[in-house]
């Protein structure tokens, strides 16, 4: 697996980079891990590798020389190199010190505690709690995701086709008529799809400005 991860991470910098650009463009890639098995021996949860140039004799770290701090805006070799993170989630214990031991909480109990605050954990929450869905749901759902988006393109485009249309006669009525169709359409549109989504229908009048009889024969 040392190998395989070593092996990304160097595919990783050559497949962004084109043949004629400079080493100096080389991107700097942390690799993360998440790792749901034992990986070699050790007690901790979280392992950070990073490449550094130390003496032999002298044991000092090698720097960047000042030409190249101010060209690259770093000061060590390592800060170029690839990092590497190995999480392993079966060893986590549990309590949530930082951000990090959020995610890894996250990644072992699929669940986030009140008062956890790592950004992206919440929607990271529903994209799981989707994919955890019987089969038969979740393609429920994906085709009512889908239909909304359909919807709204379609009114969209027929509001579209209306403006220009109204435009293109160069008659003032015929404007002012496909302008407001066109915003009756985009409104029609928007309760749709507020509708479809579940919200309150006092709501949907309020952004909409449509009566509660329109909103409910939709």
């Amino acid at each position: 697996f040392f190998h395989r991860i070593l092996f990304a991470t160097s595919k990783a910098i050559t497949e962004h980079m084109a043949k004629s650009e400079p080493y100096e463009n080389v991107i700097k890639v942390i690799s993360v891990n998440i790792l749901y098995f034992d990986l070699g021996q050790g007690k901790d949860y979280i392992y950070h590798g990073a490449t550094r140039f130390r003496g032999t004799h002298y044991h000092d770290e090698l720097r960047l020389n000042e030409k190249q701090q101010q060209f690259f805006g770093k000061e060590y070799p390592h800060e170029i190199y690839p990092e590497y993170y190995l999480l392993k989630v079966n060893q986590f214990d549990g309590i949530a010190r930082d951000t990090l031991d959020e995610w890894i909480y996250f990644l072992k109990n699929e669940e986030i505690k009140e008062g956890f605050r790592a950004k992206g954990l919440k929607k990271a929450k529903e994209v799981l709690d989707i994919m955890n869905l019987p089969e038969k749901e979740r393609l429920a759902y994906e085709w009512h995701v889908e239909e909304i988006r359909y919807q709204a393109s379609m009114d969209r485009s027929r509001f579209m086709d209306g403006h220009f249309e109204g435009e293109k006669k160069g008659i003032e009525k015929g404007r002012e008529e496909g302008r407001r169709e066109g915003k009756e359409k985009e409104r029609i549109a928007m309760a749709r799809t507020m509708k479809q989504e579940g919200e309150p229908l006092e709501k949907i009048v309020k952004y909409t400005h449509l009566t509660l009889e329109e909103v409910g024969d939709l």
